[in-house]
């Protein structure tokens, strides 16, 4: 039985008949819940191990536990698997370094199918682009079920992850997305209880986590904050380091990387300095391309184009009884360009 101390319960791991453990919560018992040592101990101790190494630049180092949130259809999976690529094969994004050498990859896709994942690696499903060999991407099983002696999917979830860990001997995992693997994460119970999993298995294993995590409908006027994440204070409190993508509101083709929480680093790339791409995709990879660097103030949406909420959800329920635009336009006294302006801030945050 290998346990892990550090909280006000151990997390146990029972040995099934093919010796690889299973994840499960147990009441503290016997092992004491600090570990106390002089701060020059502490300073020996820490020196034995390694520097971390960048993952990605300055937003991602080895060993951390890192989130990366945004809104949807910004791109958060498709800049994911393309950091996944630059760390399996140590090629580096320009200008974000890979410290590290070529390692294998583990990419847990909860959100496309096969067939959409070949849509962005491939030339109109021909030519794919050809990742290494120890590039994994897993999908969930559709037919599985939950098996005997687990509670809920999270516990299950958790150990088939342990195990696919203890089997490959991975030490890089991006988890696409969390707001799939726990539909609730803006309640504070839960996400405590799935980012402490998460944590004891980086902790166990010594791994570098990417877990991608969404932002609920936010003011596009302001800039982007720790509090934009969904379920944010718990969330923030058990990662290492969390960066986000923007979307600019003075170019729609533009997307920003901004760095939200840091532990290893200064903050590099915050409100003055944030980094410009676009998503492009040159032959068979959809990817991120580095424009420039730039200010968040010049990207966010000016106060004079904030749109009224009452009047979004007016347009939106004149929509639903099959309104045209001008129509719509009418009845609320505005110009139909207003009213579409409406409508799409309606679906933004669908």
């Amino acid at each position: 039985m290998t346990t892990i101390p550090g909280s006000s319960f151990n997390l146990q791991f029972r040995q099934p008949p093919n010796n690889v453990s299973i994840l499960e919560t147990e009441p503290e018992e016997s092992d004491e819940l600090f570990n106390v040592n002089t701060a020059n101990q502490w300073l020996r101790q820490a020196s034995s191990r390694p520097v971390p190494k960048m993952l990605f630049g300055k937003f991602w180092f080895e060993g951390e536990l890192c989130i990366l949130f945004a809104d949807s259809n910004v791109g958060k999976s498709i800049l994911a698997v393309q950091i996944g690529n630059s760390i399996n094969t140590s090629i580096a994004m320009e200008p974000f370094a890979v410290e590290s050498e070529p390692q294998p990859i583990l990419y847990c896709d909860f959100e496309l199918t096969d067939k959409q994942f070949e849509s962005r690696y491939s030339d109109n499903y021909q030519q794919h682009y050809a990742f290494r060999d120890d590039f994994y991407r897993a999908e969930l099983n559709p037919t599985s079920d939950l098996p005997k002696g687990f509670a809920n999917f999270d516990e299950y979830l958790i150990a088939s992850l342990e195990r696919i860990i203890v089997q490959s001997g991975i030490k890089v995992i991006i988890v696409d997305n969390l707001t799939y693997l726990r539909n609730e994460t803006d309640q504070a119970k839960n996400a405590l209880s799935l980012m402490k999993h998460l944590k004891a298995l980086k902790n166990l294993y010594g791994l570098s986590m990417l877990v991608l995590a969404h932002t609920p409908k936010r003011d596009l006027s302001q800039q982007i904050t720790g509090n934009d994440l969904q379920g944010s204070k718990m969330l923030m409190n058990f990662c290492d380091s969390a960066f986000t993508i923007g979307q600019s509101s003075a170019d729609k083709e533009l997307r920003y990387l901004k760095q939200i929480k840091q532990r290893n680093t200064e903050q590099v790339y915050g409100y003055s300095n944030i980094c410009l791409c676009k998503v492009n995709k040159p032959t068979n990879f959809l990817q991120f391309e580095f424009v420039n660097y730039g200010s968040e103030i010049d990207h966010l949406r000016k106060a004079s184009e904030r749109l009224n909420e009452d009047q979004v959800e007016q347009a939106a329920q004149l929509k639903l009884q099959g309104k045209s635009l001008r129509e719509i336009a009418k009845i609320m006294g505005i110009n139909f360009q207003k009213v579409d302006r409406l409508l799409k801030a309606s679906t933004a945050g669908s």
